[in-house]
């Protein structure tokens, strides 16, 4: 069993704004912080929503909201955002509204297996779940615990975000998956090729020195290129 890590609470919590692409995103220390390098998996998703199927985005492990609202700002997609988080969901609703989105963004405070009825299905997922492994949680002490434990091998939650990718992804559509290295991309795609039914990893970038993206599509058994 893993011991659980207490971290003292702040005297006050100040909000804070950055600027992420065109958007002003807003959180606090109970959120993950927004890196600034996750903009690439946003323009990377909207390139993609270019040639996509139609039908909304799905985003997983929202947080504050930036990635997958940089991915639709430009374009008429509509986002449903997912974040167990209920404060990263309030977070999410903020930065929808303050980008003028409010009207097409849907953001759901649930677990990642609970989050969608079995009939949803989406061309387009982005995902950044929490890929820090446990043991090596105490060296972010800035950061929420919840917003960045992966589990024992940092993959615990982007097993699921697979899962989901598996069932609802439409055929052909492709999911843009968020990970720490590339150590833990390879092992998704040894996952992806022993564990999953009709997914395939077709690309992987590393947009900054500490995340990679790895790109997975939805296949109807043949391979394709993101």
């Amino acid at each position: 069993m893993t011991p659980t890590t207490t971290r003292p609470e702040p005297e006050a919590t100040r909000t804070l704004t950055m600027r992420l692409g065109d958007l002003d995103i807003t959180y606090d220390h109970r959120v993950l912080r927004p890196r600034p390098w996750t903009v690439a998996q946003s323009v990377w998703a909207a390139e993609l929503l270019v040639d996509a199927a139609s039908g909304p985005v799905l985003e997983l492990c929202t947080g504050a909201g930036q990635i997958g609202l940089l991915a639709i700002v430009d374009s008429d997609r509509h986002l449903v955002a997912v974040d167990a988080d209920a404060v990263a969901c309030d977070f999410a609703r903020r930065n929808a509204a303050a980008a003028g989105l409010a009207g097409r963004v849907e953001i759901r405070h649930a677990r990642i297996e609970d989050a969608l009825a079995p009939h949803e299905r989406f061309p387009v997922i982005v995902a950044d779940p929490p890929w820090v492994p446990s043991a090596r949680t105490s060296q972010f002490p800035e950061d929420p615990l919840t917003a960045i434990d992966g589990g024992d091998d940092g993959l615990s939650l982007a097993r699921r975000c697979l899962e989901v990718a598996q069932t609802h992804l439409v055929v052909d559509g492709l999911m843009l998956l968020q990970l720490g290295s590339w150590s833990q991309a390879r092992a998704v795609q040894d996952h992806v090729e022993a564990e999953t039914t009709g997914l395939v990893v077709t690309e992987v970038r590393r947009p900054a020195p500490t995340g990679v993206v790895v790109c997975v599509r939805r296949t109807d058994g043949s391979d394709g290129d993101c």
